[in-house]
């Protein structure tokens, strides 16, 4: 994960020997060499996802990249969104994910929990799903993506429910591969000890335009940040209504900053019109740059 980047950038390597330094252990490596079964959980994967997230930033900021009229994160992407606008330090954050995963684990016992994408539903309908499998157990929406996908999360016997009534009404529906019910009341513990944590890090004003996930809205200033990096954990992430709110500022290139595409795949399927590429691989990068001359 980000091993392109850092093979043909300088300030990429950089970036993640900075990571290295702060978390006291090779980050670095784990990302080019696994095991992959520990970089999958959610303590290592956190500062991973943060760290290339910020390193492909970099990278295209050090090849002339602009710096965009509004931007956005999926959850985690919130905080490399605000370390992109300076409202948060880099070190900072890469500290805070690696606690915010520690404490998203430990707040439901392992196997308690899960999450699965069910596709084909309206976010209506499926939250009426929840509402008929719960019983006892905690199951909610939790991402709300847009293009005809919600993902649920909760107790798994919960979730196992909602998964089978919805293939009963012909839905698709696929298990996450996470080690807890993330976005969930489950998470309350998690968001309580974040939120203390939290109380001793400086966060600033975005330099740029921020839109929150959590609320679908511009993030008004560090404190207002702060709030809403620790509600997340608990709240759904509104990302229809997100991707909505960046409409507003008519943008014409989106750049999916960090590993994967999966975010510029709901784009293209929302806002056809919109040019979205992701910049997390050097050719991703070329295109990105190409695109803005």
């Amino acid at each position: 994960m980000g091993c392109g980047l850092v093979d043909a950038f300088p300030v990429a390597r950089d970036t993640f020997a900075e990571a290295d330094e702060t978390l006291g252990f090779a980050l670095s490596r784990l990302c080019r060499e696994g095991p992959a079964d520990q970089l999958a959980r959610t303590e290592f994967a956190q500062p991973a996802i943060l760290t290339v997230s910020t390193a492909a930033w970099r990278v295209f900021r050090s090849l002339g990249g602009t710096l965009p009229a509004v931007a956005a994160g999926h959850s985690l992407g919130e905080w490399s969104a605000l370390v992109a606008a300076g409202a948060l330090s880099f070190p900072d954050a890469v500290r805070g994910v690696r606690e915010r995963g520690r404490l998203m684990q430990a707040a439901v016992p392992a196997g308690e929990g899960t999450m699965a994408a069910v596709m084909g539903l309206s976010a209506e309908e499926t939250e009426v799903l929840c509402e008929r499998a719960a019983g006892h157990d905690v199951v909610v929406p939790a991402n709300l993506n847009g293009a005809g996908q919600v993902v649920v999360s909760g107790h798994t016997a919960g979730v196992e429910r909602v998964v089978a009534l919805a293939r009963a009404r012909g839905a698709r529906a696929r298990w996450l591969d996470v080690s807890a019910p993330f976005h969930s009341p489950l998470m309350a513990p998690a968001a309580e000890a974040l939120g203390s944590w939290l109380a001793g890090v400086a966060i600033g004003a975005p330099q740029f335009r921020v839109v929150t996930s959590v609320e679908a809205r511009l993030v008004r200033d560090g404190e207002d940040a702060r709030r809403l990096l620790v509600a997340q954990l608990v709240a759904p992430v509104r990302w229809e209504e997100t991707m909505a709110a960046l409409e507003v500022f008519a943008p014409d290139l989106a750049l999916e900053v960090g590993p994967g595409d999966v975010l510029s795949g709901l784009a293209r399927r929302m806002r056809p019109a919109t040019r979205a590429i992701p910049i997390g691989t050097p050719e991703g990068m070329a295109a990105a740059c190409g695109a803005l001359r």
